[in-house]
């Protein structure tokens, strides 16, 4: 059954080869946080392969399970891949979790606050005229709370330490010279035997362009007299896309003031993105949005200029609640001055303070928040 399947998947593949060259890519993710953040949908550890911006395999410290992420990889990969993927992806999360505890303490951090080690591998290839895919570059890369920590330099085939703290590493790794070499035989041949399997069980899936579906719309801005236009396009894949508001003919640019949000995922193996700039209500020019898809896809939708209605103005403040609010100051006050007076009359007794001495808890002395956080071999 697999086998049947996959042959077809490459017959389609095979017939629709152009001459337009592309490139490809395969890249896997591996992320690990130094503890369980107990948030929902937030796991300890992940791992994912994605082939040309698609996630195409998963696994998580939750599920500990590595399962397929497209119907194409369900059918030509058999039962004992992932199983087999399963396993190597828990000795991964070990390796991780071990090692993260090896740099904490090299960087003599605690357990207080969270880290995470990411790791990032791949190889990206080119099309060539016979249709063969030719090795371009690779990718080796660890990165530590957001910052880069040690990667392998494809061109010179070496091991790069930008920080102190990943030196002790790098000269381990270039003293063993099977982890010296691994990377470059990794990348050139493994990886891109890899990335050359996928494609063809992708096939037709993978070339197939999904063209967006796009709106023009206006919202409310924080000025009264303005709006917000908005050009969302959603739904598209591959996730290059262009995206150009125009007021009569001319294209407006940031110095015009739009704002991107970027192309973001869908959730379901495609994007979207949504463009805006602010303008008067008052403005009575045409406005449209263009966007273009590199695979040759060009939609035009020009803006109906339906406004919003304006919200209304904030009540005023009855004169009562004013009233009230102060004599409600001034009692606060009186009660203060009357704690104030019995505490130095001595009438509390004898009052316990902190020392000075003592350490503060960790929680006053850093940041106690995710938003601190910055998004193998033996270290």
């Amino acid at each position: 059954m697999f086998g049947t399947l996959c042959l077809v998947t490459l017959s389609v593949l095979a017939a629709g080869q152009t001459e337009d060259r592309d490139r490809h890519s395969l890249t896997y993710i591996y992320t690990a946080l130094s503890k369980d953040p107990k948030i929902p949908g937030i796991h300890e550890f992940t791992a994912m392969g994605i082939l040309d911006s698609r996630v195409i395999h998963y696994f998580d410290s939750t599920t500990q399970v590595k399962t397929p992420r497209t119907d194409w990889m369900k059918e030509c990969l058999e039962p004992k891949y992932w199983d087999e993927g399963t396993r190597s992806l828990k000795d991964k999360q070990q390796w991780f979790k071990d090692y993260m505890d090896i740099l904490k303490e090299r960087m003599n951090q605690t357990n207080n606050d969270m880290h995470v080690l990411q790791w990032r591998q791949g190889c990206e290839g080119e099309e060539q005229p016979d249709g063969s895919l030719k090795y371009s570059h690779g990718l080796d890369m660890y990165s530590y709370d957001g910052d880069d920590f040690l990667y392998f330099n494809d061109s010179h085939s070496v091991w790069v330490a930008p920080v102190k703290a990943a030196e002790q590493t790098k000269r381990k790794w270039d003293q063993e010279q099977k982890v010296h070499n691994y990377p470059k035989g990794y990348l050139e041949i493994d990886c891109m035997e890899w990335l050359k399997k996928y494609l063809t069980y992708g096939g037709k899936d993978l070339s197939t362009t999904k063209k967006p579906e796009v709106y023009v719309f206006a919202n409310n801005a924080k000025s009264k007299t303005n709006v917000v236009l908005t050009c969302m396009a959603t739904g598209f894949y591959p996730l290059e896309i262009q995206i150009h508001i125009q007021r009569n003919s001319r294209i407006l640019t940031k110095d015009d003031g739009v704002m991107s949000t970027g192309t973001r995922p869908n959730g379901d193996n495609t994007y979207q993105r949504r463009d805006s700039v602010e303008i008067p209500r008052s403005d009575l020019a045409t406005y449209s949005c263009h966007i273009h898809q590199p695979t040759g896809v060009n939609i035009m939708k020009v803006w109906d200029g339906k406004l919003p209605d304006p919200e209304p103005d904030s009540p005023p403040v009855p004169v009562g609640v004013i009233v009230g609010w102060a004599l409600v100051l001034v009692l606060v006050v009186v009660v203060v001055g009357v704690l104030v007076f019995l505490y130095r009359q001595g009438a509390f007794g004898k009052i316990t303070t902190l020392s000075t001495t003592q350490p503060l808890p960790r929680c006053l002395l850093a940041h106690c928040f995710w938003g601190s956080v910055k998004t193998g071999a033996e270290f």
